[in-house]
């Protein structure tokens, strides 16, 4: 029989990938998948799979055990509104994990929770596991940044790492040394469209890994959605942390920027 692997797998293409990946080297995949968050597409990419609701959070551990899982991979996001919803207060043991620790940042929640699935008998692998080419290098992508965007591009890479390092978000926006926007809770998305609003277009975005990224959860992710929201807010460039941020679709996304001129540099 194959290795089995968990997959807790959250919205958007990231559980897709990797599960596409996994099965290419040979795994079994268990899926446990958020209602209201993963894709159905995941249906087809995994041997099994189980829906539940943030209230059943109990219910993965089970899950996991009865499947004989030992090593478990998360990947996607849960939206982060969710954080804020009556959901989290259904399951006695959420409910509990979430009252003991000392704030609600990323890194803290997942953090306990990947303690709480060690405690368990569980081990969590780097969610970047099998899919290390969707990491870029160190280069330029498309187009020939300006002088200017370069300083921005510099400017801000040491901001957003600073940002990064408190656990706040993981990209700012420069436009011509100015910080318009750094970002929170909102993710990439809503990001580059406030900043959209602020600066009338023509501004930089970069986004980064933190100082001391844990590669098992909250890898930074960039994708073709990420692109044409870039094109409807008049970016000018996007720059992101080389070997450490998952670039899904990038060859449709490398495309159209390269024809609507949005300059895109890993650095």
């Amino acid at each position: 029989m194959s290795e089995r692997i968990g997959l807790i797998a959250g919205n958007r293409k990231f559980p897709l990938i990797f599960s596409a990946a996994a099965r290419k080297k040979g795994y079994s995949l268990v899926a446990v998948a958020v209602k209201g968050d993963t894709s159905r597409a995941l249906n087809k990419l995994v041997d099994k799979i189980y829906w539940v609701s943030l209230a059943e959070y109990s219910r993965v551990f089970s899950i996991f055990k009865n499947e004989g899982v030992k090593k478990i991979v998360m990947a996607g996001q849960i939206s982060p509104v969710r954080l804020f919803s009556g959901e989290i207060q259904k399951d006695p043991q959420l409910k509990e994990l979430l009252s003991q620790i000392k704030d609600q940042r990323a890194d803290t929640i997942f953090g306990a929770i990947v303690k709480k699935f060690n405690d368990e008998g569980f081990e969590f692998l780097d969610s970047t596991t099998f899919i290390e080419d969707y990491l870029p290098k160190k280069g330029i992508l498309t187009g020939e940044p300006s002088a200017q965007i370069l300083e921005d591009i510099h400017f801000g890479f040491d901001l957003a790492k600073q940002v990064a390092g408190l656990d706040i978000g993981q990209a700012v926006v420069i436009k011509n040394k100015a910080i318009v926007a750094v970002e929170a809770l909102e993710g990439t998305d809503n990001l580059i469209k406030r900043a959209g609003c602020i600066s009338r277009g023509g501004f930089t975005v970069v986004k980064v890994s933190k100082p001391r990224q844990d590669m098992r959860f909250d890898v930074p992710v960039i994708g073709l959605n990420t692109i044409k929201n870039l094109l409807r807010a008049k970016a000018a460039c996007l720059a992101f942390e080389a070997g450490k941020t998952l670039f899904i679709d990038q060859e449709a996304g490398v495309d159209l920027a390269r024809k609507k001129g949005l300059i895109i540099v890993a650095v």
